[in-house]
């Protein structure tokens, strides 16, 4: 899941940008409300956490615009103003959530989760395609060039999390947490050995290599330009 934190005090967007991908999810920052607009408008995000009072454009601005251009993601409003006309406000603009600063990590955690957990799922997919790979998920195959690829099940469910979110840069948190549901240890290497054996089936033959991995960053699987 990828989530995007408005939020112009450095020091609190550090610290949720840091415990929001250690708990395995994607994260971005913005700085002001004009820059976070623009990104929730021109990129995926499953959730953003807003803050009110912030430069450029304000967060009730800010989700008001998104409204109005027919973003539906879920928005946490995350602010120091805890009036209750200020609250009453957030929630009528279309945000999903108000949690007032200071506030404990666990429970904003909470928050996250169970506004991610009450989104209506997209329409039901029943397969995916990524340049000349496809992924069949009613029979559970994958084909290259149309040639049948042996996966074992973790593998498969590696795959179908890559070409799902195929173009995005995969941490090596979120991967642990969506494929193996588990906190990410960074002294293990599951994560790389699953890629580097998902990487031997999937390209080793193939002209078009389509899982890349960035250094620090993560893994990415896209159709070559």
């Amino acid at each position: 899941m990828r989530i995007l934190i408005v939020e112009d005090e450095r020091k609190t967007g550090d610290y949720l940008q840091q415990g929001l991908r250690e708990a395995g999810f994607g994260v971005e920052l913005a700085r002001d409300g004009a820059d976070g607009l623009h990104r929730l408008l021109t990129e995926h995000f499953d959730l953003a956490i807003v803050d009110v009072m912030l430069p450029r454009l304000d967060g009730f601005a800010l989700v008001r615009t998104l409204r109005e251009a027919g973003a539906q993601l879920p928005v946490l409003f995350l602010t120091a103003r805890d009036q209750v006309e200020d609250r009453v406000r957030g929630l009528e603009l279309g945000a999903d959530d108000y949690l007032v600063k200071p506030f404990a990590f666990t429970e904003l955690l909470a928050r996250v989760r169970t506004l991610l957990r009450r989104r209506t799922p997209a329409a039901d997919v029943t397969s995916l395609k990524v340049a000349d790979l496809e992924l069949d998920l009613i029979r559970r195959r994958a084909l290259r060039g149309g040639q049948r690829i042996e996966l074992t099940g973790r593998e498969f469910a590696l795959l179908e999390l890559l070409m799902r979110r195929q173009g995005e840069v995969l941490p090596r948190s979120l991967i642990a947490s969506q494929v193996w549901d588990m906190n990410f240890d960074s002294d293990t290497n599951v994560v790389e050995v699953a890629i580097r054996r998902l990487r031997a089936k999937v390209d080793d033959g193939f002209e078009r290599k389509l899982i890349r991995t960035l250094r620090g960053m993560g893994y990415v699987l896209e159709a070559p330009a």
